[in-house]
């Protein structure tokens, strides 16, 4: 069972958000704005992570009590990584999907240099949060997620991690 502490995590974040820029950076217009099958383009897919994480980064900023007025206090521990990403593949296999304002627009090619920009810095907000936590503080403050219910500061960092490889490796199927 893989349980990651905050240092952990950091270099997870980072690594994931490193490596989907990375996919996304060689991308020419085609590619950026092609979307095989009816599915989202490279752009939506990178736009979908940014719409993902800065509610996350927004939420992140309030102190842990504003955090835990808000939302509670967590009434169990953290499961690990593994169940997480478990309880995730669940819900889509039952046939959840992203709605409302996780849905993006269409995403032309002129928006990707801004974009990748924007979701890079999101993505060193998120790792400079993490970094200003306690251990405790992962495991004992909760945050809403669409699909998931109520889950750990840690639990949420695990989904960032395990969705951003998600989105990655759809593109990485696409060839």
């Amino acid at each position: 069972m893989n349980r990651y502490d905050n240092a952990q995590i950091r270099k997870q974040l980072t690594e994931a958000f490193d490596a989907f820029a990375s996919a996304i950076k060689p991308l020419e217009k085609e590619a950026f704005e092609s979307t095989p099958g009816g599915k989202w383009s490279a752009g939506q897919h990178l736009d979908h992570l940014i719409l993902s994480v800065k509610p996350i980064n927004q939420a992140l900023i309030l102190p842990g009590f504003i955090l835990k007025m808000a939302f509670g206090k967590a009434n169990r521990p953290s499961v690990s990584y593994d169940e997480l990403v478990g309880k995730y593949q669940k819900k889509l296999a039952a046939g959840a999907v992203a709605t409302g304002g996780f849905v993006p627009p269409v995403i032309s090619f002129h928006r990707k240099e801004k974009l990748l920009k924007a979701y890079l810095l999101h993505g060193e907000r998120l790792v400079n949060h993490v970094k200003n936590r306690k251990e405790e503080d992962l495991d004992t403050i909760i945050a809403p997620h669409p699909l998931l219910g109520k889950v750990t500061l840690r639990e949420l960092m695990y989904f960032t991690i395990y969705h951003t490889h998600h989105h990655l490796d759809i593109l990485e199927k696409r060839g």
